[in-house]
């Protein structure tokens, strides 16, 4: 019973990770396709003036699933780290990187150092959430067992790359939705033009993406395919499905209000139903819940203190968020959004 509580608290930590670092993620995505310095410096400055609030707080989310996995789950721990250590490593050097591209990126006076960390930034912000999929298709696709040693084929395969794949779209559609509000609360049209297109064609292949895995997962996760095709997986997924359709609809509305919560929900219920539909497994279908979770005295801690961080943490979390979104952090000056001869960035 404490186990699979201590399951779901990981499940929902992964996913406010998938939602808040994907945003960030995203954000670097759409800088490394802004195109070139005159035709993207708009957008670069949107994307700068966006994250520079609260880009290191979502952090937080991976701290404490690495926290709970490596306390609460030590084999399953043991067995992603070993098998997908080569993944795992370059998104851990990708998070590094790109956390020093984005902070030394401005102060940097040279021209070549500014776009050499700009690219540093924009490149890791891609690469990152690829290999933090990969490694979890990996997972779910059953092959972090007990006997598997490190080998190209745990994260090398259709799943693996496709999760990646998913990651990926997941990340650019949330960070082109959060810049295209952004846009709109700092009154730049043209930006929230700029940014609603790139959201529409995200979400687009998100969808495809999405049938695909469902269809690969169907002869290389069979588990994993049957969870998200039945039960509460089902649910996650139709409600997935929804969200992401709102989101569309939001997008085409003049005011584009509620996108942001709608984008949000597609994305953290595709997780949950990924988590969903792997149960009673933490690796299916060698790894149970049960048989993974850590001695009983510290499971009932972990409850503990995922009980202080809800109170504690998340609400204070939320105020930042709310914060940011509502412009009370930090302004946009008008100087930095006037258009120039170079075009509107479209």
């Amino acid at each position: 019973m404490i186990a699979g509580a201590v399951a779901v608290v990981l499940l929902l930590a992964v996913a406010a990770y998938a939602c808040g670092g994907g945003t960030d993620y995203g954000a670097g995505f759409w800088d490394l396709t802004a195109g070139g310095a005159e035709r993207g410096q708009r957008p670069r400055q949107l994307i700068d003036h966006a994250m520079a609030p609260v880009w290191e707080v979502n952090n937080v989310w991976l701290v404490f699933v690495l926290v709970v996995m490596w306390t609460g789950f030590p084999v399953f721990f043991q067995r992603v780290f070993v098998t997908m250590w080569l993944p795992v490593a370059l998104a851990a050097a990708g998070i590094v990187l790109r956390g020093a591209g984005f902070a030394l990126r401005k102060p940097v006076r040279r021209l070549t150092g500014r776009r050499l960390y700009g690219a540093v930034f924009a490149v890791s912000s891609l690469l990152t959430p690829f290999f933090l999929g990969v490694a979890a298709g990996g997972v779910a696709s059953g092959r972090a067992t007990s006997t598997t040693t490190t080998s190209t084929d745990a994260w090398a395969n259709p799943t693996s790359l496709l999760f990646g794949l998913f990651a990926v779209a997941a990340s650019a559609s949330l960070g082109a939705v959060f810049l295209a509000a952004d846009a709109r609360r700092f009154a730049a049209p043209d930006l929230d033009v700029y940014f609603r297109r790139r959201s529409l064609g995200a979400l687009a292949v998100l969808a495809a993406l999405a049938l695909i895995t469902l269809a690969v997962t169907h002869g290389d996760a069979p588990h994993v395919w049957r969870g998200l095709t039945h039960g509460a997986g089902l649910v996650f997924v139709v409600v997935a499905g929804l969200a992401t359709l709102a989101t569309g609809w939001l997008l085409t509305r003049p005011s584009g209000a509620w996108s942001r919560v709608a984008v949000v929900a597609a994305v953290a219920s595709a997780v949950v139903a990924w988590g969903t539909a792997q149960r009673p497994y933490l690796v299916p279908t060698s790894l149970t819940v049960a048989d993974a979770a850590g001695a009983h005295t510290t499971m009932r801690w972990l409850v503990v203190v995922s009980l202080v961080a809800l109170v504690l943490v998340v609400p204070a979390v939320a105020l930042l968020y709310w914060l940011d979104t509502h412009g009370e952090l930090e302004s946009l000056s008008d100087a930095e959004l006037r258009p120039t001869d170079a075009g509107d960035g479209g």
